[in-house]
C-alpha cells in the first residue's frame, strides 16, 4: 500500500477533538475497513455526520466505492489504497497509516451498527446546537428589516430539526435535560422603558382601547413595575371602574407595587404623559416579548444541546419544551399584527410625541418581567 508522504503524519490525532465520538467515529470506520460489506448494516448517517472532514471523507469513499471481494480483501491493501485515493481529495492530510490504525482501534467489526447509531446520536446534538445558535444570532441581529418574521423563521428551523432528531429518535415520555436552563438575559434597554412608560399612560388616558390590546400580558413588559401597572389597568378596565392616574396609583398600592420604594409621585407623573396609540406601544412591547422569548428559547437549546450527557431524547424532550414558550408569544404575535389599529393622528395631551408606527429591529431586551 503506497505511503502519502505528508510531514505531520500524526497531526489527525493532534488536532482530533478529545470527545468520546472521536473515538467512535474511528472504531466505525476501523470495522468498514476491515469489512467493507458491513457498510449495508451502517443506516441512518453519511458523510456529514462525521465530526472531522478527515472522517468525512473516509466515509465518503467507502460508501463511494464499490466493495472489494472478500477474499481478495483479505490478501492484500488495493481496495483501502483506492480507499485513501478517495478520499485524500477532500482531505490531504490523511495517509496510509492512519487507515490502518483505524483498522487496529476497532473492538469488534460487528458493532458497526451500534457505533453508527452513536455517530448519528452526536450528529444530532451538533445539528440542535448550530440551528439554536443560528436562532439567538438572528435575534441579535439589528440590521434585518422584518426582524419578527425572521426570527419566526429561524424558530421554524429549529423545530424542523427538533422533528427530524425525534422521528430518528423517538422520544420517551418525561425524559427531560438533566442541564439547568440558562437565566434569562439582563440588559439594560432604556428605549423599551420608556416606550412601556408611554404604553401605560397613553392606556391610562384612553381606558376605552385597552380591551383592543388582551393579547398583551404583564409579563410581556420588561420591569416589575411596568407588568404590575398594566395587571392593575387591565384589572380596572375589566371591572369597568374609573381608569385615571390616581385610580391606577390606588390600585397598585392595593397590590403592594409600591412595597419596592417605588415614589407615588413618579408614578403619577408617568401616567399623566401619553403620547400615540396604545395599539401602537402595546404592539412595540409585544414583538420585544417575542424577541425575547425567541432569544431565551435559543439559549436553552444551546445549553441542552451544548452538555454532551443529554442523550437525544432528552434534547427533543427539552427543546420542544422550549419551542412551546415561542409558540404561546407567536399566537398572540399574530393575533397582535392583524387587530392593531394604526396610528392615532389626532394631537395627544402629552408633551412628548411617540415615533410612527412601526416594528423596526430592535436588540433583544431584558429579562421579562417577574410578579
Amino acid at each position: 500500500m503506497p505511503h502519502t508522504p505528508e510531514p505531520d503524519e500524526d497531526d489527525l490525532d493532534a488536532i482530533a477533538p478529545p470527545q468520546p465520538v472521536f473515538h467512535v467515529e474511528q472504531a466505525l470506520l476501523g470495522a468498514l475497513l476491515l469489512d467493507p460489506h458491513r457498510i449495508d448494516d451502517v443506516k441512518g448517517i453519511t458523510a456529514d455526520s462525521f465530526s472531522t472532514a478527515a472522517h468525512a471523507a473516509l466515509y465518503a469513499a467507502i460508501r463511494t466505492l464499490p466493495r472489494p471481494d472478500p477474499a481478495e480483501h483479505a490478501k492484500n491493501t488495493k481496495w483501502l489504497d483506492r480507499v485513501l485515493a478517495t478520499a485524500l481529495e477532500e482531505a490531504r492530510g490523511l495517509t496510509a497509516s492512519y487507515l490502518h490504525a483505524l483498522v487496529q482501534v476497532c473492538p469488534w467489526p460487528r458493532h458497526a451498527p451500534a457505533y453508527a447509531r452513536m455517530v448519528e446520536a452526536e450528529h444530532a446534538r451538533r445539528r440542535l446546537l448550530t440551528a439554536a445558535e443560528r436562532l439567538v444570532h438572528t435575534v441579535h441581529d439589528v440590521s434585518l428589516p422584518h426582524p419578527v418574521q425572521t426570527v419566526l423563521a429561524e424558530a421554524d428551523a429549529l423545530a424542523a430539526v427538533v422533528d427530524d432528531i425525534a422521528n430518528r429518535f423517538p422520544p420517551r415520555s418525561g425524559v427531560l435535560p438533566r442541564t439547568p436552563a440558562p437565566p434569562p438575559t439582563a440588559a439594560d434597554d432604556t428605549e423599551a422603558v420608556e416606550e412601556e412608560q408611554l404604553l401605560l399612560a397613553t392606556a391610562t388616558a384612553r381606558p376605552d382601547d385597552i380591551d383592543a390590546v388582551r393579547w398583551l400580558l404583564p409579563d410581556d413588559l420588561t420591569l416589575p413595575l411596568h407588568a404590575g401597572l398594566w395587571q392593575c389597568l387591565t384589572t380596572l378596565a375589566r371591572r369597568d371602574e374609573p381608569i385615571d392616574p390616581v385610580t391606577v396609583l390606588w390600585e397598585a398600592q392595593q397590590r403592594g407595587l409600591l412595597d419596592d420604594g417605588s415614589e407615588p409621585g413618579e408614578i403619577l407623573r408617568m401616567l399623566a404623559e401619553p403620547a400615540g396609540s396604545v395599539g401602537h406601544w402595546a404592539e412595540r412591547a409585544l414583538q420585544r416579548s417575542l424577541l425575547a422569548t425567541a432569544e431565551h428559547t435559543g439559549r436553552r437549546v444551546e445549553a441542552y444541546a451544548g452538555d454532551s450527557a443529554n442523550t437525544p431524547f432528552q434534547l427533543v424532550a427539552g427543546a420542544r419544551r422550549a419551542l412551546a414558550d415561542i409558540a404561546a408569544v407567536r399566537t398572540r404575535w399574530q393575533h397582535a399584527a392583524g387587530a392593531t389599529p394604526p396610528q392615532q393622528r389626532r394631537a395627544a395631551p402629552a408633551t412628548r410625541a411617540g415615533p410612527p408606527t412601526t416594528t423596526a429591529a430592535h436588540a433583544a431586551r431584558p429579562t421579562r418581567a417577574t410578579r
